[in-house]
């Protein structure tokens, strides 16, 4: 019996090494990870350049007090706000995605006073009543699916946006991991009547950040400009640093009325020499723009088995954030589906709600490697049917 407590029904696999997009258990089995180590390793398992970072900071300090930010933690603000196109923002590094949302969470609480926030129903519940006051009654959830999102400005009308004070946008599909893109048309007309009211928006992007849609955040994909933006997960390439950028009027307003937010790894130079090196390698190995593009391919084999097995729905996907989803068959569920590409050698993610198997594997995934999964899922499907 094992000594860890999980929430989760743990996969029964001891993973042991990797490199890449492959790992390896115990006993030497290997495994195409096609889910990053849940979103996380961007770069890749053992990515040399981020473990050459790490080797080098771990010689110099890996901690420093929370009072005390120093020029690495520095470096890595400036190179995160010019990523996120507010170049004048300020930033703050914490260990966790569900960290960096409670935060700018609870910053947008603060600045609003009683008015709610409004999110969409699915998105990462992290943004709910798990710390602090909040609960959620502070939230207002709209089911953009089931709204009539064709004509927006009919879908909205059952919105009290005097009584909204801010928008808490996850732009890749829900953190449940559906993978369920809001249209853009939506989104923007929420976005406006936010700003009409001289509301925030604040951009989740823990799953959608660091290039996995195709651009460096899923905001891009739509015509809106935060004034929060949480992320993590990707963002230290397995490392448990996260981040919360925020527009320089907002940051200046919380500095002038001593807002405070305290936590002891906050800002540390370990975590942030690891930012720092995740931009850097993104930029020069172009792995965005290759997110794009290997994406777009992976997506259209996905499509092509779509329509030669009536079993599966429909696959969806944008930049390397992808879902397959399967008919109503109790002879092939996606389930089942997540433990015979085990068996094979593939790990993907699986939502048996929803009936789909999602992908995100690390953005230095080769053709040849999507090739090889595709592959495979083609010669189990065409097993189902025999």
């Amino acid at each position: 019996m094992s000594s860890l407590f999980s929430s989760y029904t743990p996969i029964n696999l001891d993973i042991e090494s990797g490199i890449g997009c492959t790992v390896y258990d115990k006993s030497g089995t290997k495994f195409l990870d096609l889910e990053s180590g849940l979103w996380s390793t961007s770069l890749g398992h053992n990515n040399p350049k981020v473990n050459d970072a790490i080797t080098q900071q771990l010689g110099k300090i890996t901690h420093v007090n929370t009072r005390m930010p120093s020029h690495v933690a520095e470096q890595a603000a400036q190179n995160l706000a010019a990523a996120s196109g507010m170049l004048d923002a300020k930033c703050t590094f914490l260990c966790s995605g569900s960290e960096a949302m409670e935060l700018a969470v609870a910053i947008a609480r603060y600045l609003l006073g009683e008015k709610k926030l409004l999110t969409f129903s699915n998105s990462y519940l992290s943004a709910f009543g798990h710390a602090g006051e909040k609960n959620r009654s502070d939230f207002l959830l709209f089911d953009w699916e089931k709204s009539g999102f064709d004509n927006p400005d009919s879908a909205l009308e059952t919105i009290d946006f005097d009584k909204v004070g801010g928008f808490i946008f996850e732009p890749g599909g829900s953190g449940t991991g559906f993978v369920r893109f809001p249209p853009s048309e939506l989104v923007k007309k929420i976005s406006q009547r936010i700003r009409e009211n001289h509301g925030m928006i604040i951009c989740n992007e823990v799953t959608t950040g660091i290039g996995r849609t195709g651009k460096f955040f899923g905001f891009q994909h739509y015509d809106i400009e935060p004034d929060l933006i949480s992320m993590g997960k990707g963002l230290g390439n397995g490392y448990p640093v996260s981040a919360v950028v925020l527009k320089r009027e907002v940051a200046r307003k919380l500095e002038e009325e001593d807002y405070t937010y305290i936590q002891s790894h906050q800002n540390d130079p370990l975590g942030c020499c690891v930012v720092n090196a995740v931009l850097s390698t993104l930029s020069e190995d172009r792995l965005v723009q290759r997110s794009q593009e290997i994406g777009a391919y992976f997506l259209g084999g996905l499509r092509n088995l779509v329509n030669r097995y009536g079993f599966v729905n429909s696959a969806r996907g944008r930049g390397l954030l992808l879902a397959l989803e399967f008919a109503p068959n109790e002879q092939m569920t996606a389930s089942l589906m997540q433990k015979t590409l085990q068996k094979r050698g593939y790990l993907v993610g699986c939502y048996p709600a929803a009936n789909i198997l999602r992908f995100d594997p690390a953005l230095t995934i080769t053709t040849k490697e999507v090739d090889s999964f595709l592959n495979c899922l083609d010669t189990v499907f065409k097993e189902a049917i025999l």
